[in-house]
């Protein structure tokens, strides 16, 4: 045993071994054993210093380890009956498979690929930012209209956003100081909030698309421009009661031309026991984004969506950001989190037209492939280029409705590890109005949630669920088989 570090008592002698013949210490005499060598040293590593160290290190090991013992005695149980084992935890849900993403390459490229077993379909690149393509007959024209007649069976409610009481409640306990509000809007930070800067931020109000007249309206009414310029400063900002600001957009009920967006819709099941047709659909939609057959599987149903003459759907992006306040719709179903917001989170939007639109009802992206990106600089000299029912022609890219045709975006930027990364604001886009006739339109969201480690556990549970027989064992969403009993044949 080394005792390194320990040093013979102060003026004791070193200890030196008995001189002896070299040629006989090199060999032992016949008939005799090799000499033993002292086992220790005199008052070196076997002195008293030594012993009392070494009888204390031992002494702390054998109370750690009984101190050890005993704990897991207790922790187990000991001293009594025997407890009951807990059943172990579920293992940990395994990660997901990367993100499957189609390469671009540059706008005008064109790839084949097989969605049905007779034909390949071609897909055309419409635009890098966002990564956007164009497939030409998706869908056959029978399939369009069995799609239209399913949701006109089952019934179509209205589209527009508004408020839910459990959203005022959130945002009436959202504490914000009316100065850290003020920096919020004041994006070029120059202590003066513009009109431009006020509808970047004001978007919903009561289902009312705010315009630069709404907003300065709405000032006259509230006192808080007493110039009447359209420009706020931190002062006059300050003198603002926001419960005046709710009470206005309460009593001021917006025409339907003045809505965010002005349509009817419904949704169609795609899951097990669905319309043949509709499984067909999801399986070409799984073939075209290559994403695995879990997550397509999980997602929201088709939504089916008639805009009437008139009618329209404002620039947005169809995926919000998830901060500490929001939670994914889909996940929220199977995790314990307490969060005061929602959002939708849509990692891929796929949009089929299912009739040719008489006038009107592009698909604009109004700042597509922009060389850069700000908010602010949508709204200038009074031309907001997110107002689809205005400002349509002014947008980077339509895309006029075709029977048939999808066009696909991914709502995401990737993360460089084969997840979700953060919202493409380029992916911005809305449905421009609709002059002449009636425009009808599906679509099919594949949802990913940002967070890897919470897809993994919803799609864990899920499975679960499927195995057990749940009746839950699809989203709540996804349960409505109300047209299931139809029979409409091709």
């Amino acid at each position: 045993m080394a005792a390194a570090g320990l040093r013979p008592e102060a003026g004791s002698p070193q200890w030196a071994p008995a001189e002896r013949d070299p040629a006989a210490a090199a060999r032992p005499a016949d008939g005799e054993d090799a000499p033993v060598r002292p086992l220790c040293k005199p008052r070196g590593i076997c002195s008293r210093a030594y012993f009392l160290v070494l009888m204390v290190l031992v002494h702390l090991y054998l109370g750690n380890v009984l101190a050890l013992l005993l704990f897991v005695h207790y922790s187990d149980g000991g001293g009594g009956p025997a407890a009951p084992r807990r059943a172990p935890g579920p293992p940990p849900a395994p990660a997901p498979a990367p993100l499957a993403r189609l390469e671009g390459i540059k706008v005008g490229h064109e790839q084949k690929v097989q969605l049905v077993a007779d034909r390949d379909h071609l897909v055309r690149t419409l635009s890098l930012k966002p990564l956007l393509f164009e497939v030409p007959g998706f869908l056959r024209d029978e399939e369009c209209r069995l799609i239209v007649h399913l949701a006109q069976m089952k019934g179509l409610q209205p589209s527009q956003l508004l408020p839910t009481e459990e959203f005022e409640e959130a945002m009436g306990a959202v504490q914000l100081h009316p100065l850290d509000l003020f920096r919020l809007l004041d994006r070029n930070h120059d202590g003066r909030l513009q009109l431009g800067e006020v509808l970047a931020q004001t978007r919903l109000g009561s289902g009312r698309w705010m315009t630069p007249e709404t907003v300065q309206e709405m000032y006259a009414a509230m006192k808080a421009d007493p110039d009447g310029d359209g420009v706020l400063s931190l002062q006059e900002f300050a003198a603002m009661d926001l419960r005046d600001l709710r009470t206005f957009m309460k009593r001021h009920r917006a025409e339907s031309g003045e809505l965010v967006r002005n349509s009817h819709h419904t949704w169609l099941y795609q899951g097990e026991g669905a319309h043949h047709v509709m499984r067909s659909i999801r399986q070409r939609v799984l073939r075209l984004t290559r994403l695995p057959a879990e997550v397509v599987e999980l997602s929201e149903p088709m939504q089916v969506v008639r805009y009437g003459e008139g009618g329209h759907y404002h620039a947005h992006v169809d995926s919000g950001p998830v901060y500490p306040e929001t939670i994914c719709s889909h996940t929220k179903l199977v995790t314990n989190e307490s969060v005061p917001f929602e959002t939708s989170c849509r990692y891929v939007t796929v949009l089929f037209y299912l009739n040719n639109v008489t006038g009107g009802g592009e698909t604009v992206f109004p700042v597509a492939d922009n060389r850069t990106y700000d908010e602010t600089s949508l709204v200038q000299d009074g031309v907001d280029l997110r107002d689809t029912r205005r400002h349509c022609d002014k947008g980077n890219l339509r895309v006029r409705p075709q029977q048939g045709t999808a066009v696909f975006w991914y709502n995401y930027l990737p993360d460089g590890q084969g997840w979700v990364g953060d919202v493409d604001e380029y992916s911005l886009h809305g449905g421009c109005v609709v002059t002449r006739g009636t425009k009808w339109i599906a679509n099919n969201w594949i949802n990913v949630d940002p967070s890897r480690a919470r897809q993994a556990l919803y799609q864990q549970e899920m499975a679960r669920l499927a195995r057990e027989g749940a009746a839950d064992a699809q989203p709540e969403w996804a349960l409505d088989r109300a047209y299931g009993d139809a029979r409409v044949e091709l």
